[in-house]
């Protein structure tokens, strides 16, 4: 329902707003290690485990993000975790979209539980790598999220189908359209464009996404701007494709009117981490 959609947003911003601008980066990270929790609790009970096995599976998730902090992973370049990440998403996101629900099914349940708490756990770590960069930072990489899921969906209403008329992914989610992902890189196309004019007028204290590709890597930063955006819609329909196996609509209860955190989660997976795997070129 609406009003629970509305009250749970409501919510959320006041616990992570909050979190976000507070001067250090620690509470955001904070925070974002009960959501990774969470996320793993979620996963686990999407692979077909019991309720201990999936509490056991939050707190592995947690303390897999507590012992990076321990060891000061925050503040560690890690150039390389970054690049394996890529390839693991591409590559591992291209095979299991082919193979389909077949494909997943036939990876042993702890196989994909660990697939799970790692890719979490990567996600945590290239957020708060992102936030102590800069809440400019941070946000230019969430706000890509968004803006290529408003931009798809609306694309997708209007002229999904009329062009091209073969669905993205119709055995994991018949609604999305290649209109509507084509929609969703030009709109955030739009967006690199402003967010960059932005830093230029404003300087902020901390450099944009959008920024940073432009100084790094010249024109290359708009297929750069394009590759995240496509490689967000493979979270979104990775997430879809275990829930599909799962037999179930949403990950969870856990977020009244918007699903569970994986729903919420599922595209910024692979994008945080390649978007730091974009700045280390």
């Amino acid at each position: 329902m609406l009003w629970q959609r509305v009250m749970t947003a409501v919510v959320l911003l006041l616990v992570l707003l909050p979190a976000l601008f507070y001067p250090s980066a620690e509470p955001f990270c904070l925070v974002a290690m009960l959501f990774i929790a969470a996320g793993a609790w979620e996963w686990a009970r999407l692979s077909g485990f019991g309720t201990a096995a999936s509490l056991g599976a939050g707190v592995a998730g947690a303390a897999a993000c507590a012992a990076a902090w321990a060891y000061g992973l925050l503040y560690v370049p890690m150039r390389g975790l970054w690049a394996a990440a890529a390839l693991v998403w591409v590559f591992g996101g291209v095979w299991l979209l082919r193979g389909g629900a077949d494909a997943w099914r036939t990876l042993p349940r702890l196989v994909r539980l660990g697939i799970g708490i790692v890719v979490l756990w990567v996600a945590w770590l290239a957020v708060a790598q992102a936030r102590i960069a800069g809440i400019n930072f941070l946000l230019s990489v969430m706000v890509l999220v968004w803006v290529a899921d408003i931009g798809a969906y609306f694309t997708g209403r209007t002229w999904g189908g009329r062009w091209i008329h073969r669905k993205l992914a119709p055995s994991i989610s018949p609604g999305k359209s290649w209109e509507g992902v084509v929609g969703g890189m030009l709109s955030v196309l739009v967006l690199a464009v402003a967010w960059g004019w932005a830093d230029t007028y404003w300087q902020p204290a901390s450099a944009s996404l959008y920024s940073r590709l432009a100084h790094s890597i010249g024109w290359l930063a708009v297929p750069a701007v394009v590759w995240l955006t496509a490689m967000s819609v493979v979270g979104d329909l990775l997430e879809s494709l275990v829930k599909r196996v799962a037999a179930v609509k949403d990950s969870s209860g856990l977020l009244p009117g918007h699903g569970g955190v994986l729903d919420r989660l599922d595209a910024l997976l692979p994008t945080v981490p390649l978007a730091l795997f974009l700045c280390t070129l």
